[in-house]
């Protein structure tokens, strides 16, 4: 199984080193040093990561055979991939990788089929599941605790308790007030006007 883990950025310094945009919760483990990394384009790889750090909040790596700022430039826009026993799992038992939840039957606490999970995205504040329904509309699903209480690898589900509106927009209960509603206090004012 093949694993999107980071995306090289631009050159750093005159030695070869590159700044990564990762994509990974575990780069001490899919981008230290030693790893054998896949690329996208393939012509760019395989590349060996030499050594990594910290520099300024961002991950900065050096790959073997890669000796100057040219050589390093070159590499910038290409993916890193990197090869993963489909059967591994993540080292908390609340975190999955994208391919085991790829595929999964979403469903909601009374069994009710939603869709099927196809896509996880990965944004800055949350990560969304995307699910496609059998109509073939696409909805997102916040994955968090909350909304997504239960994924059952073994049963290949992942049970949703949504809130009203997410799955069917015309479920969606309207916060604010009505027009009748915003009339009253509008003519009790003018009535407490009246009696002055």
């Amino acid at each position: 199984m093949q694993l999107v883990v980071g995306k090289i950025g631009r050159a750093h310094g005159i030695r070869g080193d590159v700044s990564v945009e990762v994509r990974t919760d575990e780069p001490e483990l899919r981008l230290g040093p030693g790893a054998v990394l896949l690329t996208d384009p393939a012509s760019t790889g395989p590349l060996t990561v030499e050594s990594g750090r910290v520099h300024s909040g961002r991950l900065l790596l050096r790959f073997a055979g890669v000796k100057d700022r040219n050589a390093a430039e070159a590499l910038r826009g290409t993916v890193l991939i990197s090869e993963v026993d489909p059967e591994e799992r993540p080292d908390d038992p609340e975190e999955y990788y994208d391919h085991q939840l790829i595929g999964l039957d979403v469903v909601l606490l009374d069994g009710t089929l939603v869709g099927e999970l196809t896509e996880v995205l990965h944004l800055p504040y949350q990560d969304l599941l995307t699910v496609e329904k059998a109509d073939g509309t696409e909805v997102l699903v916040p994955f968090v605790s909350q909304i997504v209480p239960t994924i059952d690898l073994e049963n290949q589900r992942a049970v949703i308790t949504p809130p009203a509106g997410l799955i069917d927009p015309e479920q969606a209960e309207v916060v604010g007030t009505s027009s009748a509603e915003s009339a009253e206090p509008a003519e009790s004012a003018e009535g407490s006007e009246e009696s002055e």
